[in-house]
């Protein structure tokens, strides 16, 4: 068999970096600062209320240069615009790509198949906007009469993580007469933890799914039904305490949710760019539909930065620029998410999901084998506590760690001076995790020399800063849309298929034949590998054997 390869490895800038990167890659960024003292303030671009710098970046003029020639060579500009126009990008479902129409404001014209579905975008979010002011006012009564108090939202994948990382991120501006809780997880403690304290009568269930048979999102919604049926003892009840947003009017109706109050979506936005769309609804409910929409607001001015702005001072362009530089051409593996916010401790997770399964790729667009690594692994924990866990790996570690850090110049919340030494941990890290401390350094401060070896700090770990004001809605919707449109870049740039899953699905099947072979009085003929065959039967006879 033959084997296709990438044609993107012999790009003449993709060439002139691998041989630029084997003259760079051992240069410090002690190095690079003394030669230049300037780029702190040169290599940093501003846009939509957000300062980038990536001085501390491994990275001269001439990396950065050959950088944006293979973007205009990969043909990024022509990419950029095929999604904005509705062109179906998404190859291997023949579908758009336009999570960017859910943020467009009224008026705008983005044509799929000959119509314009912004009307349609604004048509959901207006019944949306309608239904969470009924409920935050309690204009909307549970069966009992009772208004609604708790709100639990049933998803997975997309339908959990924007949703849960928006409430965690957003909590100062939710209502807080309203208890909202996420249940995503198909381990039954997942539900039982949610529901523990709350009364059936006050709560309502929203239910995700588009196609309204994702099995773990289903089986929690079917134990949700039963636990309000224990309470509430009438079918009626279903329609007052579950809504939906769904695609498949057919099966909501069977489950007993009024289609009335049913959301829909769109085949062109993928899961885990949904949390803007109906999937939004209990983001909206917490906040409100007008800081819903500051927060769309927030994504489309990155939107509209992404799409016009040259790519030297697009900040989507260099940051996603800048993980092709590492993962491609300086052996980096993973990428630290570093956001100094509690409110965004859920952001590192949501990031995961938004590159990871966008550009784990193996294959091009074509279909031949690409000639690298693809996308780093994202992760990350919220400063400071990051700090005191594994920042020591990163300093004093064999490993190549890119990061980014995110902070705030104010806080939702002064209090004292933590905001000032939270901030003074954000710069001091990026500066330690950039210059390091040498041998000679430690002997001048009279370290013995036999303790000198173990507290050297090599260094040289690159980062960038993302600088703000400070959370908001609108700020979210930037900072979401930024890093949206960094794996774009990056996908644009490895020429892959950023918009399908079919590793995903691989499980799902294989669970599907799985569950009856767990489940079924009678011993299954079992036909998988002798170690999934092994550990069915032990599971079997261990469950059975407490009964």
């Amino acid at each position: 068999m033959t084997v296709k390869t990438a044609p993107g490895t012999k790009r003449q800038a993709w060439q002139a970096l691998q041989d630029h990167a084997g003259r760079i890659r051992a240069t410090h960024l002690r190095t690079l600062f003394e030669d230049d003292p300037e780029r702190g303030g040169r290599l940093a671009a501003e846009a939509v209320g957000l300062y980038l710098d990536y001085s501390k970046h491994r990275v001269t003029d001439e990396t950065i240069g050959l950088l944006l020639a293979l973007a205009e060579e990969a043909g990024l500009r022509e990419r950029i615009d095929a999604m904005f126009a509705g062109k179906r990008i998404n190859v291997t479902e023949d579908r758009p790509v336009l999570h960017v129409a859910l943020r467009a404001p009224r008026g705008q014209s983005i044509v799929v198949d000959g119509e314009n579905v912004v009307p349609k975008v604004h048509e959901v979010l207006d019944r949306m906007a309608a239904f969470a002011r009924a409920l935050r006012t309690g204009a909307w009564k549970g069966h009992t009469g009772r208004p609604i108090k708790n709100v639990v939202n049933i998803g997975i994948g997309g339908s959990d993580l924007g949703p849960v990382m928006a409430h965690e991120a957003l909590r100062h501006f939710s209502d807080p007469r309203l208890v909202l809780r996420f249940v995503s997880n198909v381990d039954g403690s997942d539900f039982a933890l949610a529901v523990h304290d709350l009364d059936p009568a006050e709560t309502l269930f929203i239910v995700s799914s588009k196609t309204f048979t994702t099995l773990e999102t289903m089986t929690n919604a079917q134990t949700a039904r039963r636990w309000l049926m224990d309470a509430l003892g009438d079918e009626r009840a279903v329609a007052r305490h579950f809504v939906a947003v769904s695609t498949n009017a057919d099966a909501v109706r069977k489950f007993g949710i009024d289609t009335a109050n049913m959301f829909g979506f769109w085949d062109w936005v993928g899961g885990r760019y949904s949390m803007d769309s109906a999937i939004g609804l209990s983001t909206m409910i917490a906040i409100g539909p007008e800081r819903f929409g500051e927060m769309l607001a927030g994504f489309h001015a990155m939107d509209e930065h992404f799409r016009t702005a040259p790519f030297d001072r697009n900040l989507p362009v260099l940051m996603g620029l800048l993980a092709v530089w590492y993962s491609s051409f300086l052996g980096a593996e993973t990428i630290g998410v570093f956001p100094y916010s509690h409110a965004l401790r859920r952001f590192p997770a949501y990031l995961q999901q938004l590159a990871m399964e966008s550009n784990g790729k193996r294959v091009t667009l074509e279909g031949a084998a690409v000639a690298g690594d693809t996308s780093a692994i994202y992760w990350g924990e919220p400063g400071t506590n990051g700090q005191h866990s594994f920042y020591q790996l990163i300093h004093q570690g064999t490993r190549l760690v890119p990061c980014d850090f995110i902070a705030f110049c104010r806080s939702l919340d002064p209090i004292g001076r933590h905001q000032d030494l939270l901030t003074a941990n954000v710069f001091a890290q990026a500066e330690a995790m950039a210059f390091g401390k040498t041998a000679e350094q430690l002997r001048e401060e009279g370290v013995p020399d036999w303790l000198v070896p173990h507290r050297v700090c090599e260094g040289n770990q690159p980062s960038s800063t993302i600088l703000v004001d400070a959370l908001s809605p609108s700020v979210l919707g930037t900072l979401v849309a930024l890093y949206e449109h960094s794996v774009f870049t990056q996908g644009a740039i490895w020429n892959i298929d950023s918009f399908d899953q079919w590793g995903v699905e691989l499980g799902k099947k294989l669970a599907v034949r799985i569950i009856p072979e767990l489940e079924d009085e009678a011993e299954p003929k079992l036909a998988h590998d002798s170690s999934t065959n092994t550990l069915i039967r032990r599971y079997r006879r261990q469950r059975a054997a407490k009964r």
